[in-house]
């Protein structure tokens, strides 16, 4: 059974305050938390004058320290610790075949230029089915403790859903996420005037409205089985014509929690998460989780 949650730890700011995140959220899953620090001596040589022992020593000591200011923050939570060798999508990808949750740091860029999504992050999310939160570093100290323990306490989480796609398992995720926390959950879907109709001289305001109402009465039947299981989550639904990533980064501002999917392919020319889940990832503040699904 998968019943704990990983987070990868260098020792980086934004990997700290994911390390904070995934502490969090595993009080709240009340299961235990791993850190894991990977590192390949091939693509990141010991420096000159530092020998091999040294830098092992250091990578020891950082996860070391990480998780000494995880467990003064949540006493009661069980941590652990690795420092596999090898590449570190592929570690990390490998410990997070029987977790819950990977967890991932990932850089701001500042203004309105978004998120840096590093190489190593990319190339995660990209080969675990596990779903994967990318955690935004906001450069302030976190003091909260295990009595504060809820991820993004009183802010709601954000779905994207596609009702052309097979959505169950993003929905499961968001729906699970919304209960644990006692938050709300919005999901938001959008649709786009198909092409013929810009040739349609009689076209008008009251055909688009049709179109509205009957992709709202289609979201609402995709959402009455989870609606039943779910029945204490408070659920919205926004359902807007236009562009589906700036509709879910508008959606973001404020929330808890962004939940994307991604499909379970695999390209040969290298990861692929498609240009929703890639533009939310970039120009959302809010942690993201991406969820594969078929």
């Amino acid at each position: 059974m998968k019943n704990h949650v990983t987070v990868g730890v260098d020792g980086s700011d934004e990997s700290l305050a994911a390390a904070r995140w995934a502490a969090r959220e595993a009080v709240v899953r009340q299961v235990p938390l791993r850190l894991v620090h990977a590192v390949d001596w091939l693509l990141d040589p010991v420096l000159p004058g530092v020998g091999r022992q040294d830098a092992d020593s250091w990578t020891d000591r950082a996860v070391a320290e990480a998780a000494e200011g995880l467990r003064r923050r949540h006493p009661r939570l069980e941590i652990t610790t690795r420092c596999p060798t090898g590449r570190p999508a592929a570690a990390l990808a490998a410990e997070a075949v029987d977790c819950a949750l990977l967890v991932l740091g990932s850089r701001g860029l500042g203004g309105l230029t978004g998120f840096l999504l590093g190489s190593v992050a990319l190339s995660t999310v990209a080969a675990t089915d596990t779903p994967v939160v990318l955690v935004r570093s906001t450069g302030e100290p976190d003091t909260a403790s295990e009595s504060e323990a809820e991820p993004g306490a009183g802010a709601g989480i954000v779905v994207g859903i596609d009702i052309q796609e097979a959505c169950d398992r993003v929905l499961t995720f968001a729906f699970e996420e919304a209960e644990r926390r006692g938050c709300t959950l919005q999901v938001v879907h959008t649709w786009k005037m198909p092409p013929a109709y810009s040739y349609v001289p009689l076209f008008d305001s009251d055909n688009e409205r049709d179109i509205q109402r009957s992709v709202a009465r289609t979201v609402e039947d995709m959402l009455l089985p989870w609606r039943r299981r779910f029945p204490d989550v408070d659920v919205s639904t926004g359902v807007y014509e236009g562009s589906a990533s700036e509709r879910l980064v508008q959606a973001s501002r404020g929330a808890g929690l962004v939940v994307v999917g991604r499909h379970l392919r695999h390209s040969p020319l290298g990861p692929h998460l498609g240009p929703v889940t890639h533009a939310v990832l970039h120009h959302t503040a809010a942690p993201v989780a991406v969820v594969a699904h078929p």
